[in-house]
Order: C-alpha cells, then sequence, then structure tokens
C-alpha cells in the first residue's frame, strides 16, 4: 500500500493525546501512524520504526525545519483498520504492525509492532488497541 497523500479521518477510540516534533520537509497526514525516525522526531512511519502513534490532525512542517512543527498524536488507545491477515474473531489478541503510515499487518518481519485485534468486525476490519512506544509498560 502506498503512504498517505491525504487525509484519512478514522474511528477512534478513547485515546491519549501527545504532542511531538516532526522532521523537517514532511507532511503527516490526519489518521497516518506515526514513527519516530532514529533520532527522536516524527515522521510518517516506515516500517522498523518505532510507533508512536496516529496523527490527530495533519501537520504540514513541509517548509520547515526539524521540530519547526508538532504532531498532535493519539499515543495510545484504540482503532478501526484493516488489517492483511486478519480473517476472524479467531484471530484477537494477535500482535498488528505496521509497514508504513496506512498499511497495517498481522506480518512481523521488518514492520513495526503497533498493538493488538482487540475485535474483529468483519473480512480483515478490526479494532486494534495500540499504544506508542513511548507510553508502553515496557
Amino acid at each position: 500500500m502506498a503512504t498517505l497523500a491525504q487525509d484519512k479521518p478514522r474511528a477512534f477510540g478513547a485515546g491519549e493525546f501527545n504532542e511531538l516534533p516532526v522532521i523537517a520537509s514532511d507532511i503527516i497526514y490526519e489518521g497516518a501512524a506515526v514513527g519516530d525516525n532514529g533520532s527522536g522526531l516524527a515522521r510518517p512511519l516506515v516500517a522498523a520504526d518505532p510507533f508512536l502513534g496516529f496523527a490527530k490532525e495533519r501537520c504540514d512542517n513541509s517548509a520547515g525545519a526539524a521540530s519547526a512543527r508538532n504532531v498532535k498524536v493519539f499515543e495510545r488507545g484504540k482503532i478501526e483498520l484493516n488489517v492483511t491477515g486478519v480473517a476472524s474473531a479467531d484471530d484477537v489478541g494477535q500482535t498488528v504492525y505496521a509497514s508504513d503510515d496506512d498499511a497495517f499487518t498481522l506480518t512481523s518481519s521488518g514492520n513495526s509492532a503497533i498493538g493488538k485485534v482487540a475485535r474483529w468486525v468483519s473480512g480483515t476490519r478490526c479494532v486494534v488497541y495500540f499504544e506508542g512506544v513511548q507510553v508502553r509498560s515496557l
């Protein structure tokens, strides 16, 4: 799946918010999975990034220096997503991974862990309980 090029409003349950500094010359769209670039700055998630949460709203830092803007993220909560590999209620409890800011899977290899299947909806659609690395207990 391609990285987001526009906002993608998503259905969230209750969650916690944070504001994190963004890399230079990039846009993080609403609904995007957000990753840490390895230097403590937020960016649209790239496979294997530490997962920070989901963008609450668009953050346009396309003309700014690193840390010139902060992205507002849901860092913990529930979100409804299509997850490749999910097929039934038997998948509840499975770990969910992201391979970019808009692609979610049960495949761990080379991807970023974001949370667990909390409820199966239908097909590959499910509710995922997610936690950013900054708020995980371990």
